[in-house]
């Protein structure tokens, strides 16, 4: 039942050989197809070898129209009968001005098959496994049809409730079911399609909703009643630079939630460089005010140690204890800083997954970040929860930004806030395309910017089949630069994914700390490194990442106060798809803007930490094209979990029993 059509055929009316001339004559569609009575004509085979084609005739009361076969030349003479009545279904072309049917359907004419079928016949996806096993999709379709008289309304029961159903104007489940497969009209198959995609997103929905739901009523959280002496002091004294408004309404946001005594959820996005770390500072002091350590974990090392400085230096002038703790710290200094944690004398703890080991234990954790979400697994997350008796409140920090649709989708059960300004002092990174062979006008651009003592990267892209080749492309690649800015006059970081751990932080801090000018990479640079002084980037083979991966990379460049470049090389060559990429980086640095284009070109399912939620595997709803029900359905959804929290009413209990059926469905409990 849950097989669908992916497109039906329209059967339903014979179509007169005289029709089919005016249509095609008169400039009507040239792909039409359509379905005639009449007798066959006599075989003929004209033509030789490869040409050799099988050709008869269809007569009806107002003419004659060609049927034509290229191949299966023998069978087709063995099977059909000259001189019977047949039904040929077919697409209509014109060839030396007659009508044609090239390899036409043809099935044996009975009286009872005058008006043509009742309904739209439907075409079904297979498989060559299936199809091996005599299960095409013709068959498939003959089981659903001998299947579908059998069922009864009570077969599939309704799961919305009622007043959803009359409010929406839809059908009911048993009727979507029979008019999805077998449909009496096109219109018949739209409302159909309606009410099933409208079941499938509201049940996602309805699934994170309550979830959502849950939290916010039951689950306990720590609270920070006061914004004191840290808060304060930082804000008033320390605080680098005039906040934007939408971190001040962000900071708003994470103040209620925190004051209430329930669980804080919150998923913050914000473009590159917004300023979501100054926003993460401020919520850990909070927590500080209030008596609370809180634990900021960053998916590598570098990122960590960066955060960890940036921290420090923000709070030099103030009495608060910050640690670092990543797998390298390691002897005393490790034992200082659990037993720090353990005393509560670190108010603030920052590092990497080691913060999630058993060793590392707490005296009272009040506020996790997490930052780049999608790199930390759901159980990852679930084990900083059981770091307190009541648990810690919760933010995720993620610079991917989500498209709106997609981000009611797949996180819906998390609150989420958007930091959608840019700070003042920030330019724009100016973003150009250029071709393969405009390459020396670009290394020479790249010479003039180191002249004036500035950085940059170049990156190579990940083709993932094949490490050896991503490998063998970036040292090809390594040695041409090398042609170009020669040692010891320029001196070049190289980073990729063979390296030891070790050689690759090393090389990062070189480039880092200014000792090389150029730093040549895949795309591990991807997540955070930040170097003021990286005023261009270079991105080869711009045409193999994904929008959001370049808006990603663009943004490792613009983060001083000096104008930054970002230059996509391309070949020549480009497929559609990958212009329009070039076009939207060169028109945009709107992460949000992008990512909505992102979700258009590429679908769902690989925009990243998607496909590990798997709430997005729709069989007929598409988030992009059915953005407004995605709307209409969450609308839906709140309303009714206002009303009736926990589905307890009477006009409700068909949508409570359908969902506990649906028992594995509702995703893990209440972590991500």
């Amino acid at each position: 039942m849950h097989h669908f059509p992916y497109r039906h055929v329209d059967k339903t009316k014979i179509t007169t050989v005289a029709e089919a001339e005016f249509m095609l004559h008169s400039g009507g569609k040239q792909d039409a197809y359509a379905q005639f009575v009449g007798v066959l004509g006599p075989f003929e085979v004209i033509g030789e070898k490869r040409a050799r084609r099988l050709v008869s005739y269809l007569k009806d009361k107002t003419g004659t129209i060609e049927l034509v076969w290229f191949s299966a030349i023998h069978l087709i003479q063995k099977i059909l009968r000259p001189g019977t009545p047949y039904i040929a279904y077919g697409r209509l072309s014109s060839f030396q001005n007659k009508v044609q049917i090239v390899h036409p359907e043809m099935e044996l004419w009975a009286p009872e098959k005058l008006a043509g079928k009742s309904y739209l016949e439907p075409i079904y996806p297979s498989t060559e496994k299936l199809k091996a096993k005599n299960l095409g999709g013709k068959q498939i379709g003959n089981l659903i049809q001998a299947l579908l008289p059998q069922l009864t309304p009570n077969d599939l029961p309704e799961n919305l409730p009622a007043n959803v159903i009359n409010n929406l104007k839809l059908i009911s489940r048993f009727e979507a079911y029979q008019y999805i497969h077998f449909p009496p009209s096109q219109q018949h198959y739209l409302a159909a399609l309606r009410r099933l995609k409208f079941e499938e997103i509201f049940m996602a929905q309805m699934r994170l909703n309550l979830l959502r739901s849950q939290r916010h009523r039951f689950s306990k959280g720590v609270v920070f009643e006061i914004v004191g002496h840290y808060f304060n002091t930082f804000y008033k004294n320390h605080l680098p630079f005039e906040l934007t408004g939408a971190q001040k309404r962000v900071l708003r946001e994470i103040r209620n939630d925190t004051a209430r005594g329930r669980q804080m959820n919150r998923l913050l996005q914000g473009d590159v460089g917004s300023g979501k770390t100054i926003v993460a500072l401020l919520s850990m002091l909070l927590a500080a005010d209030n008596n609370y350590q809180s634990v900021m974990m960053a998916p590598t090392e570098i990122l960590a140690r960066q955060h960890f400085q940036g921290i420090a230096d923000l709070l030099k002038d103030m009495d608060i204890r910050v640690a670092l703790l990543t797998g390298s710290v390691k002897g005393k200094e490790r034992k200082s800083i659990l037993q720090g944690v353990s005393d509560g004398s670190i108010q603030l703890l920052i590092g990497t997954h080691a913060v999630i080991e058993d060793a590392v234990q707490f005296k009272n954790l009040g506020l996790v970040i997490i930052d780049e979400q999608h790199r930390f697994g759901v159980a990852q997350r679930a084990r900083l929860w059981e770091k307190n008796e009541i648990p810690p409140h919760v933010l995720v920090m993620t610079a991917t930004p989500i498209p709106r649709t997609l981000a009611m989708t797949a996180y819906g059960d998390l609150d989420y806030s958007v930091i959608d300004e840019l700070p003042p002092g920030r330019q724009p990174v100016h973003t150009i395309h250029r071709y393969d062979h405009e390459r020396s006008l670009v290394m020479d651009f790249l010479k003039a910017e180191i002249a004036k003592g500035r950085q940059v990267y170049i990156i190579f892209p990940l083709i993932e089949e094949s490490s050896k080749l991503d490998y063998e492309n970036l040292m090809r690649g390594y040695e041409e630069i090398k042609t170009y800015f020669p040692e010891p006059q320029y001196w070049i970081s190289v980073v990729h994914g063979k390296q030891p751990a070790a050689q690759k932080e090393e090389n990062m801090r070189r480039f880092v700390v200014h000792d090389t000018q150029i730093m040549v990479s895949t795309t591990v640079i991807e997540v955070g490194v930040n170097v003021p002084n990286a005023t261009v980037m270079v991105i080869e083979s711009a045409e193999k990442f994904g929008l959001s991966q370049l808006h990603q990379l663009r943004g490792r460049v613009g983060r001083g106060s000096e104008k930054s470049y970002c230059i996509l090389l391309t070949s020549r060559k480009l497929s559609n798809d990958a212009r329009e990429r070039m076009k939207i980086m060169t028109a945009t640095t709107n992460g949000f803007e992008i990512a909505e284009k992102d979700l258009e070109l590429r679908g769902p399912g690989d925009i990243e930490g998607t496909r590990q939620s798997g709430m997005l595997n729709f069989k007929l709803a598409n988030i992009v094209n059915d953005r407004s029900m995605v709307d209409a359905a969450k609308k839906v959804c709140e309303d009714l979990l206002t009303d009736d929290p926990d589905l307890m009413k009477p006009e409700n209990e068909p949508l409570k029993l359908y969902l506990q059926s649906q028992k594995g469905k509702t995703i893990w409990s209440k972590i991500s």
